[in-house]
């Protein structure tokens, strides 16, 4: 077997194997795992926990017997299962946490079988400290240009336009599976911290940092995922194209965007009872009553004027980067696109 020892993320980016596979449990995977890895766990959760307490509680070698008979099952129903059809020049990558007995085990038995295993050096934990290496220790060399303005400005939406032109783009909202306001909440729940961490890091590792990367201005959190600190100092220096729309502009584009809220009255209800602490009682009902009637244009024109732009002015003021500033008369994508393609032509 040959070992593969990280020295950076861009190791992974020229990996010659065919397939990259995690033995470690289920919940373990489900936190994190390396980019496009397949979860073929030695011992599942249930399986894990068992082998766990027999060593604290009874002593380690009868977790090892325990466990072994346990390991050889699980590989035994890879083999027979997902691996049956691997001809002999399949080539694997195989992990587990810290390069140990369980990626051991199941690399030793692929290798008998006559596959060209390779096994991660130092299991997913080599991989972790350099995404932390990445994303906490290191100044990244990227060039950064932030898309910023007030709530239902398109700004995401520009992103995407500037991405399908060809420019350079990172999607920190889709990447979080968040929209990034009280508001944002998507259908697909958020990553771990660690597998935020781990989808920038990979994003991160594709972009030329010689070439403008456009990023979505967002605040510290979006959602519960914090954005780490090599990237956030990025963020706060970086230049900014500030984009201004109309109200009613705005409005129409969120009744668009957030059509999704509509759906759930009595979910989009206990949201705007989350506001009652910045609103007088008076504003909350109004904004209540608009949602159950399906006043969805004065809904989204109310909580923008009163609530979200009073609180983007605050933090504009904090604000002393470069800005670029852009005005829109309207947020159709045809306004966008042609926006997108004068952003990349200048640019990027």
């Amino acid at each position: 077997m040959t070992p593969l020892i990280l020295t950076s993320l861009a190791d992974l980016q020229g990996l010659t194997v065919d397939t990259i596979i995690d033995v470690r449990a289920p919940a373990e995977y489900r936190e994190d795992h390396l980019p496009g890895a397949i979860n073929m766990p030695v011992l599942d959760d249930a399986q894990r926990a068992e082998v766990g307490t027999i060593y604290t509680q009874a002593s380690p070698f009868m977790a090892r017997k325990v466990g072994g008979a346990l390991v050889a099952q699980n590989i035994a129903s890879h083999l027979r299962g997902p691996l049956a059809d691997k001809d002999g020049a399949w080539q694997p990558l195989v992990y587990c946490w810290r390069g140990g007995q369980r990626s051991g085990a199941f690399a030793t038995i692929l290798d008998h079988v006559g596959w060209r295993v390779r096994l991660l050096k130092g299991g997913y934990q080599s991989y972790r400290r350099e995404v932390v290496k990445t994303l906490y220790t290191t100044a990244l060399p990227h060039r950064l240009m932030l898309i910023d303005g007030g709530t239902g400005t398109a700004k995401t939406a520009l992103l995407h336009q500037l991405a399908a032109q060809g420019a350079q783009s990172l999607d920190l909202e889709g990447l979080a599976a968040h929209r990034g306001s009280l508001f944002g909440g998507v259908s697909t729940p958020q990553p771990s911290q660690k597998a935020f961490e781990t989808r920038i890091a990979e994003e991160l590792t594709t972009l030329d940092p010689d070439k403008i990367t456009f990023v979505e201005a967002e605040s510290s959190k979006i959602g519960d995922r914090i954005i780490p600190p090599s990237l956030w100092a990025l963020m706060t220096e970086a230049t900014r194209i500030h984009i201004t729309a109309p109200l009613h502009a705005r409005s129409n584009f969120l009744c668009r965007a957030y059509a999704d809220l509509t759906q759930d009255k009595a979910a989009l209800s206990d949201l705007l009872d989350k506001l009652r602490p910045y609103h007088a009682r008076a504003r909350i009902e109004q904004w209540q009553t608009q949602a159950q009637t399906d006043d969805w244009q004065s809904l989204a024109a109310g909580l923008i004027a009163d609530h979200y732009d009073p609180r983007y002015a605050k933090s504009a003021d904090l604000r002393d980067t470069p800005v670029h500033r852009i005005e829109v008369s309207d947020l159709d994508d045809n306004t966008l696109a042609r926006t997108a393609r004068a952003l990349n032509a200048k640019f990027s």
